[in-house]
């Protein structure tokens, strides 16, 4: 039987983008540096990013503190819809708001996601080939950061809707052979300063 080793899957938001999304702020270039030092003493074998212009400049100024981890534009790091639910789905005290976000996401972005999301879970998630355990970084969006703890959490497929992420914060998430995935980190910002913390959140969710 082929053996398998852990993957430690590191996800980030992208850092704080510009009104108009083209790119970064001063804030997010920032915190993208900030990010990378962080990560100077991970091994990481690969930065994979989406393909929208926030996460690759990310990407790449992370990856300009690291000693040479080649960088990886992927689809399924993008920035997309992973599911949408049946209204019976969802909480009845909840699903009026969360429909209703649901509507104001263009329909080619829900239909195109789901299919996204699954290439996410196979090229992302679960125990890696061989014995040595892989460490690698996913510069992505708040959804699929949602999408991927939901799945490690078994919870139902609608819940990576409220799982929020700031930019530039840390997620890590432990697939080991035989056990259950798990969440080693969640929505870390120790490596950023307090002025640069809580972008991309709505102020009433800064704690």
């Amino acid at each position: 039987m082929p053996r398998t080793a852990a993957r430690y899957l590191y996800l980030a938001r992208h850092a704080e983008a510009t009104p108009d999304e083209s790119g970064l702020t001063e804030a997010g270039r920032r915190q993208a540096v900030l990010l990378g030092e962080r990560l100077r003493g991970v091994p990481l074998a690969a930065v994979h990013h989406g393909p929208l212009a926030r996460a690759e400049q990310t990407a790449r100024l992370v990856g300009e503190q690291l000693d040479g981890v080649p960088l990886r534009c992927s689809e399924a790091a993008g920035d997309y819809v992973p599911y949408t639910p049946a209204p019976e789905e969802l909480p009845p005290e909840a699903a009026d708001v969360l429909l209703a976000f649901l509507e104001r996401v263009p329909a080619e972005e829900k239909e195109r996601g789901p299919g996204l999301a699954a290439a996410a879970l196979a090229a992302f998630t679960g125990p890696v080939d061989g014995d040595e355990p892989r460490h690698e970084l996913v510069v992505t969006h708040n959804f699929l950061v949602g999408w991927l703890v939901r799945a490690a959490l078994d919870a139902p497929r609608w819940r990576w809707m409220g799982v929020d992420h700031a930019n530039a914060a840390l997620t890590v998430i432990r697939y080991a052979p035989g056990r259950p995935p798990s969440v080693l980190l969640f929505n870390d910002s120790g490596h950023l300063p307090a002025a640069l913390r809580w972008t991309g959140f709505p102020p009433e969710l800064h704690v």
